[in-house]
């Protein structure tokens, strides 16, 4: 049977080792230190033996993919597992390095058990490992989903009890009587009220940080009334929440984090300021030629003070593509038609204050080739069992400055990874998705091209459709806001302009 599985460097120090019987470390580390001794005393390059065990193994650059077997194993079908074996390395790892190795042991002790279990061969292949390591459960789904909605659901009737609480204490405080004792969520008033007024406290010092405590009154105390004590029965409660639904309110506050991260505000935003939003969604082919490019562009209007709710706002459209413009109805289109000025019908109306208003919009559709902001060309030809993949990128409009600009190439399963030949920028090979990840950080006029080349096994359909991602603060469509003046007096204000240019869809198919 098979005794372990191991991944060692050229010294014989072990990296990763699953043994498949029972076995100490001291054992395991003493038969792999062992084994580089042995090599240089025998003729064959695929396995060695000693008195008790025998070590079938293959070289991986550095390293050593070993596998410990006893001597009445079959060799032949060690051979094949050892194959297998060291396929599934390279599925997990990007270099066949040890600090590599090492950050991926998990991974791969988790697949070297889907190939042997209790020491004997299991019949699987490359796509069954990477399968049977992914499954998810759908009992745990609903669990979760069920698990999550009675959470919510609580933590509903918590609010909801704590409010009435709260109204009742104000209502007595009002009055001049002494607040009564609530029987909250438990059976006895006094367990009851002491968590109630708990909640209660928890509650309004989230919402309400200024709420004033409740006065001490000399007829003695009242369990349902302790609010003062901010001790450990609290935070022993809120803990205990915690604990309960730790993962929706982890994702919840990451959720919001990263909501506030990408919607903070300018640090210069002015009363006025105003967002020019574009998304493109584009199609090209692979042997080019542009199917459809249809653009989307907006100006939204966000006043915060109420002094400059009655302005125009004049704008530049230096466009030559022949952009549809679209003002809102409230918008005064002769006046825009005219001279290029957004300001409302009746100039004596104001606009909205503190919410974002859509003023004016635009569309472009076409499959003009010439339109394309950045072309991707990519290119794969067959060699051998292989096949190499030329893909370049080049920016057509070089007013534009694309920043974390990700061309995404689809890979065959069950290949392993790909061999790079030359790259401008970094990739990253996302085994499970089966993809590779082209990364750049910057495309503008200085740096309009590049290209990437690799090799792995498959067949040209297999790398398509391409997709792009990137981000820009500068808009397809020349189309700015240049000055905004008062309606009364014609007098200047100063404003703030934010720009975003993004993909909706960007594929070459």
């Amino acid at each position: 049977v098979l005794l372990a599985a191991a991944v060692c460097t050229k010294a014989g120090k072990a990296i990763v080792s699953r043994q498949f019987v029972e076995m100490t470390r001291t054992r395991i580390e003493g038969l792999l230190a062992a084994f580089p001794k042995l090599m240089n005393t025998g003729k064959q390059h695929t396995f060695v033996e000693t008195e008790s065990v025998r070590y079938v193994y293959q070289p991986m650059e550095k390293l050593y993919m070993v596998l410990i077997t006893t001597k009445n194993s079959n060799i032949l079908e060690d051979l094949e597992t050892l194959r297998l074996f060291s396929r599934v390395i390279p599925e997990y790892c990007r270099a066949l390095e040890e600090n590599e190795i090492s950050e991926h042991c998990f991974d791969l002790i988790f697949a070297f058990d889907e190939i042997v279990a209790l020491g004997y061969r299991e019949n699987v292949n490359l796509a069954q490992i990477r399968t049977f390591t992914e499954m998810d459960s759908h009992e745990e789904k609903v669990f979760r989903a069920v698990r999550e909605t009675q959470e919510r659901e609580a933590k509903a009737e918590m609010r909801r009890k704590a409010k009435e609480l709260q109204q009742a204490r104000r209502d007595a405080e009002r009055q001049g009587k002494k607040a009564p004792g609530f029987g909250g969520f438990g059976s006895s008033a006094v367990s009851g009220g002491t968590t109630a007024a708990m909640i209660t406290e928890t509650i309004v010092e989230t919402e309400k940080p200024k709420v004033a405590p409740a006065p001490a009154r000399p007829s003695g105390p009242s369990k349902a009334l302790k609010l003062g004590a901010k001790g450990k029965e609290v935070d022993n409660f809120v803990d205990k929440l915690k604990s309960e639904g730790e993962n929706i309110m982890a994702s919840v506050g990451k959720r919001s984090s990263e909501a506030a991260k990408v919607l903070a505000p300018p640090v210069n935003m002015e009363s006025v300021h105003m967002k020019i939003e574009e998304k493109i969604s584009l199609t090209c082919g692979r042997d080019g030629g542009l199917q459809n490019m249809e653009l989307h562009g907006m100006i939204m209007l966000h006043i915060s003070d109420e002094k400059f709710a009655r302005i125009r706002l004049h704008v530049e459209n230096e466009d030559k593509r022949g952009v549809q413009l679209q003002t809102h109805p409230n918008v005064d289109k002769k006046l825009f038609t005219a001279e290029s000025q957004i300001g409302l019908k009746n100039p004596e109306k104001s606009f909205p204050v503190n919410s974002d208003v859509g003023v004016l919009k635009w569309r472009l559709q076409t499959t003009e080739e010439s339109f394309i902001p950045l072309t991707i060309n990519c290119w794969p030809s067959e060699s051998g069992n292989n096949c190499d993949v030329n893909i370049e990128y080049e920016l057509q409009e070089e007013s534009l400055e694309l920043n974390d600009v990700v061309i995404t190439i689809p890979l065959p399963s069950g290949v392993g990874a790909p061999v790079i030949g030359e790259i401008d920028g970094e990739y990253r090979h996302d085994s499970r998705r089966n993809l590779l990840e082209w990364c750049l950080p910057v495309i503008d006029a200085k740096n309009k091209s590049g290209s990437l080349e690799f090799s792995i096994a498959g067949q040209p359909n297999d790398f398509f459709p391409v997709q792009v991602s990137f981000i820009s603060k500068k808009n397809y469509c020349n189309i700015q806001v240049t000055k905004v003046t008062q309606v009364d007096g014609n007098s200047p204000v100063r404003f703030s302009t934010e720009t975003t240019f993004l993909v909706d869809k960007y594929e070459i198919l």
